[in-house]
């Protein structure tokens, strides 16, 4: 792109977020189980997250001076206060990722409004701030979900796939308010990172992507959208990213990104605040 896109010139955008899921993903998958209470060890995987990953990723953060968006579902923070005070404290930004990390497709329209607005209670009885933010857990949303988001006056959603710069949410034919910051499969490390257990041993493929790998397609991504001035959005997620190998893969991301100083590195709510500014909808 010939004219820079973001503030002071800069040549291209970063966003680091991380979906701080805890254990919730595991009692969904396991929820029609005998003895799912029984479970520990599965449960375990998410609680590391919170428990151990979060405190690593933040001094790697602070270490190269960057502020991150936190998506977090209401049932997590209602259970790791602590954690959440820790990320606010620090300067991070938290973002609504449902309650129980639920698939909003499969929810009645009714079923979300109190999903998003329990949330949002929640946080903010933490905080002291609401989420300006959302994400939809589970990867899709329903078609009304974006409706009650532009209602409920939310000021961005990073949920979609459908460009490489923010962009007006279009409901009903028009522009709305609601930015839309959107990722990628392709910069999702739970894709890449989260070991699977299918196919059964020992058939089938490596359960694990090869670190070096992701390293380097995260690394070669960020140079794509760096060379044509647009807006990378990492999604990660503390027990993926802050487990300590990772923890070295997210570092030598935060050591690429951080070496430009024409990149501008912000969180969620940043990109969209000045989106709104600076590129206002057609309407306006």
């Amino acid at each position: 792109m010939s004219q820079s896109l973001w503030p002071e010139g800069k040549k291209s955008a970063a966003m680091f977020t991380f979906d701080l899921d805890g254990d919730i993903i595991w009692q969904n998958m396991s929820s029609d189980e005998p003895n799912t209470e029984k479970l520990i060890r599965a449960r375990s995987i998410g609680q590391y997250g919170p428990n151990r990953c979060v405190d690593m990723i933040l001094d790697l953060l602070d270490k190269y001076h960057v502020k991150a968006t936190f998506f977090v579902p209401g049932y997590v923070a209602e259970h790791n206060p602590d954690v959440i005070r820790r990320i606010d404290a620090a300067g991070h930004e938290i973002g609504n990722h449902g309650y129980t990390h639920e698939r909003f497709v499969e929810k009645t329209v009714e079923e979300q409004l109190e999903i998003l607005k329990k949330t949002q209670k929640v946080i903010k009885d933490i905080t002291g701030k609401e989420p300006k933010g959302f994400r939809t857990p589970s990867g899709d949303w329903h078609v009304r979900t974006p409706y009650l988001l532009n209602d409920l006056g939310f000021l961005y959603s990073s949920s979609m796939r459908g460009d490489d710069i923010p962009y007006y949410t279009v409901l009903d034919g028009k522009e709305t308010n609601l930015v839309e910051i959107p990722s990628k499969w392709e910069l999702d490390d739970y894709v890449a990172q989260a070991y699977s257990v299918y196919p059964a041993e020992p058939a089938g493929l490596d359960r694990i992507s090869c670190y070096r790998n992701v390293q380097d397609n995260d690394i070669r991504e960020f140079r794509g959208y760096y060379d044509m001035g647009l807006c990378i959005a990492f999604l990660m997620h503390p027990q993926i990213s802050g487990a300590p190998g990772r923890n070295l893969v997210l570092e030598e991301v935060l050591k690429e990104v951080t070496s430009h100083d024409d990149v501008w590195v912000a969180t969620g709510s940043e990109v969209a605040e000045y989106w709104r500014k600076a590129h206002p909808r057609k309407e306006d």
